[in-house]
């Protein structure tokens, strides 16, 4: 029995005794099948040709695959008073990763922003006894059910030292972000996988439903990401990829590019 892996969205599936015959993710309009078809990997063979880096990002500690895998998103690691929480997550993972991140601290639980960063979470909830918390709406994604996986429901779940997840939908239903008041340089953060996405010009933001197969969202359900930050303020925006952020005056530029979304439909 195995753990397989799709090789394009990076996500881990309950063990089987051979591959399942396709990945419902992939197969979702929001993501796509390879063009060489559904592929599958596994963990060990992952870890024979990959290696995680751990390091500096906007003053947050940053955790990606090298070369490359799947999505290529990377995970972020606050380190907290009353522990630490692991934002997103990565499929790779290995002694040397788990033993650089329990020197930080370890991790005392993870918050995924949307099901395209599933990745292999229960590996690492295993690894550090840590629970993963998933917003309820998007359950029917989870590929790999396991105890240590809380849904919660609702629009925000309070966590420690004032940190906040947020449902901003968008994306997905259950679309999340994380407001984090103390931020990595005093300045509080907002850490937003793709839900709210840092643009290539990092001044800017944008939202989509699918972004490999380009299809945008609606006005209302972009003033509704807007309104579910509104309340929360933050000056900087850590998207999904090493280096994606907005440095400063992210609020601002929230709206800002909210609005230029919405001209841009009409």
């Amino acid at each position: 029995m195995t753990c397989y892996i799709c090789a394009t969205c990076g996500v881990q599936f309950a063990s089987t005794d051979s591959t399942p015959e396709r990945c419902p993710i992939c197969a979702d309009e929001r993501q796509y099948v390879g063009w060489s078809g559904q592929r599958w990997t596994t963990l060990d063979d992952l870890r024979k040709e990959h290696r995680n880096q751990v390091r500096d990002d906007c003053g947050l500690t940053g955790i990606g695959t090298e070369p490359s895998f799947a999505i290529g998103q990377r995970a972020l690691l606050i380190r907290s008073p009353q522990g630490n929480l692991l934002w997103d997550c990565i499929t790779v993972i290995d002694d040397a990763t788990v033993e650089v991140v329990r020197k930080l601290g370890g991790v005392r639980a993870i918050a995924i922003s949307h099901p395209h960063y599933y990745s292999s979470m229960v590996e690492w909830s295993r690894a550090f006894d840590a629970p993963v918390f998933l917003h309820s709406a998007d359950q029917r994604w989870v590929m790999r059910p396991d105890a240590r996986i809380e849904f919660w429901s609702g629009e925000t779940k309070s966590l420690w030292d004032g940190m906040t997840l947020i449902r901003a939908g968008g994306h997905f239903e259950g679309g999340t972000v994380l407001h984090w008041p103390a931020g990595a340089e005093g300045g509080a953060a907002l850490l937003s996988g793709d839900i709210i996405s840092v643009a290539q010009d990092r001044r800017w933001v944008t939202f989509m439903y699918s972004y490999p197969n380009y299809i945008p969202l609606s006005a209302a359900v972009v003033d509704r990401i807007v309104s579910a930050v509104q309340p929360f303020e933050f000056d900087r925006i850590y998207g999904a990829w090493w280096d994606r952020n907005v440095a400063s005056d992210a609020k601002n530029a929230v709206r800002r590019s909210a609005e230029r979304y919405k001209r841009a439909l009409l």
